[in-house]
């Protein structure tokens, strides 16, 4: 398949694009950029060609789920990262150090 062919496309993506090529050229956008757009938006929505069926389903669930867990570590880490952080600041050894360096501060 030679780049640019649009063979790989449904009809519903094939009908979108030229919609949405129809809406840039009333812009006054030229037939080349405006087409360009609206390939571009059709890939940005739909990530490419055919891919309508169940295979595509359990793809995109599969990522969810992956992006998901990833997320869910980082803040376990975040929140692992900030308690000792916040148990420092409450101790009173750290509160009179602070009032201290504000003295030293303020005289100077």
């Amino acid at each position: 398949m030679p780049r640019g062919d649009k063979s790989a496309y449904t009809d519903k993506q094939k009908r979108q694009a030229e919609h949405i090529e129809e809406s840039e050229l009333d812009q006054g956008r030229s037939r080349e950029a405006a087409e360009r757009i609206a390939w571009a938006t059709v890939n940005k929505q739909d990530g490419g060609g055919k891919k309508s069926g169940a295979g595509r389903k359990t793809a995109k669930k599969a990522t969810k789920k992956a992006t998901r867990k990833a997320t869910a570590k980082k803040a376990v880490k975040a929140a692992t990262k900030k308690a000792p952080a916040k148990k420092a600041a409450k101790t009173p050894a750290t509160r009179k150090t602070t009032k201290k360096a504000a003295k030293k501060t303020s005289r100077d």
